[in-house]
């Protein structure tokens, strides 16, 4: 794949990247997963799904790098609640829709069904991802931006022990 001009980029090598984040995170190779994003991207999955005003409404989760770091070594440093008995996780992702095609980033939205399933108990959640997807990146891209839109975000997530 090129990453010269995002143009030549296909949609099959967007989902492929996407898939391939969806596989690390299932397999909890968290710094591996770290090593996806550029050094100023964004990681966000909002309280209310509609919201685009990341900075002046709740958030579950609003990263920059620092943080992304920081929550990985929670999840695998077997310091917190969450890491103890870290959830075994399935996703799937699915219906990708081209937002934005240009030669700086690559926007794509599609959904995603993720089983979740901890000390007996299993869960499903529904969320709408949207990526922006720069070149760079040991898989030719870098995600910039990653917004978890979740469907039922009011009740969806107490301590969680994965990753969106």
């Amino acid at each position: 794949m090129s990453t010269a001009n995002l143009k030549e980029i296909t949609l099959n090598e967007v989902v492929e990247f996407i898939w391939r984040e969806a596989d690390m995170l299932d397999r909890g190779a968290y710094e591996e997963w770290l090593g996806l994003w550029t050094q100023g991207g964004r990681y966000v999955v909002p309280i209310d799904p509609t919201t685009t005003d990341f900075d002046n409404t709740l958030s579950y989760v609003n990263d920059d790098r620092a943080m992304r770091s920081m929550r990985v070594r929670r999840l695998t440093g077997g310091q917190s609640v969450s890491a103890s008995h870290a959830a075994r996780t399935v996703r799937t992702v699915s219906r990708f829709v081209t937002l934005k095609a240009d030669p700086e980033a690559y926007e794509v939205r599609c959904a995603q069904i993720l089983i979740a399933h901890k000390r007996d108990k299993t869960e499903m959640l529904a969320a709408d991802i949207t990526y922006r997807l720069v070149p760079g990146g040991p898989h030719g891209l870098a995600i910039d931006q990653k917004i978890v839109a979740l469907t039922n975000s009011a009740n969806a997530l107490n301590c969680y022990s994965f990753l969106l």
